[in-house]
């Protein structure tokens, strides 16, 4: 597989890295709420963060496949080509499912893992949003579905739907979003992780859900190996960084300690 250099936001300097995955069709910029909060905790301070833009999305060049155990092995070498022996990963939606891939490869790398709410914990998916999503580029038609990635009572971020509007907008990335789309979906449903090869990493595992994720059911997060911490948000949707930063960035903190 050909070397692909992936982009990236980067502060602080020490510690054990902590990385940052966001999800399907968004870039690093999705955990900007997240980021401007973690430095107030003692556990993060002034430790090394990298929130990347996923293979073929933002400013990364497309992988070759498009697939997420793809993308996880391209993470994995970025990781070593930026002298990163070891990192704490973090990852929503899609980019969840790419963390837990990068740990079962190489569980000796992660130290742990912060998942909301992760792709690959179950086989129902909103696969006919997730198509609609992929493929729309003006704000009429992205507006009425973005706003179902949010909890009910919820307002879509001003600055959330013009980062959503812009990148949408970009040559080329509705048709890269739609072809990484079918790597995953497969008659309307996703691939299902080895949710206990998971938990028997030995690494500390938090899974966190909205109630009313309209994505992925919040039942996914339900009789998970006991091994997994689960947090479960009630009138939160999908889009939980941009919706409870302030919550998610404790929890990630606590998995740093």
């Amino acid at each position: 597989m050909a070397t692909l250099t992936l982009y990236r936001v980067e502060t602080g300097e020490g510690g054990i890295p902590l990385i940052l995955l966001h999800g399907f069709a968004s870039n690093h910029a999705y955990w900007g709420p997240v980021t401007n909060r973690l430095p107030s905790h003692p556990a993060v301070g002034d430790r090394r963060i990298l929130a990347f833009d996923l293979p073929g999305h933002g400013q990364s060049a497309p992988s070759p496949s498009g697939r997420t155990a793809e993308m996880a092995d391209l993470l994995l070498e970025e990781m070593a080509r930026r002298g990163i022996a070891s990192a704490h990963l973090c990852g929503h939606s899609m980019g969840g499912a790419i963390a837990c891939l990068m740990a079962l490869k190489a569980p000796g790398r992660v130290a742990s893992l912060t998942l909301l709410a992760p792709g690959g914990f179950g086989p129902e998916i909103n696969a006919r949003l997730i198509r609609r999503f992929a493929a729309a580029q003006d704000e009429a038609t992205l507006a009425p579905l973005f706003e179902q990635f949010f909890g009910w009572r919820r307002k879509v971020p001003e600055e959330a739907m013009a980062a959503v509007l812009a990148d949408h907008g970009r040559p080329g990335a509705c048709d890269e979003y739609l072809r990484i789309a079918e790597t995953f979906l497969t008659d309307d449903e996703q691939g299902v992780l080895p949710l206990a090869d998971i938990a028997a990493l030995g690494m500390p595992v938090k899974v966190i859900w909205g109630a009313q994720d309209r994505i992925t059911p919040t039942r996914q997060a339900h009789k998970l190996p006991g091994e997994m911490g689960v947090h479960v948000f009630e009138g939160v949707g999908h889009s939980i960084a941009d919706e409870i930063p302030d919550r998610i960035a404790r929890l990630i903190a606590e998995n740093l300690r």
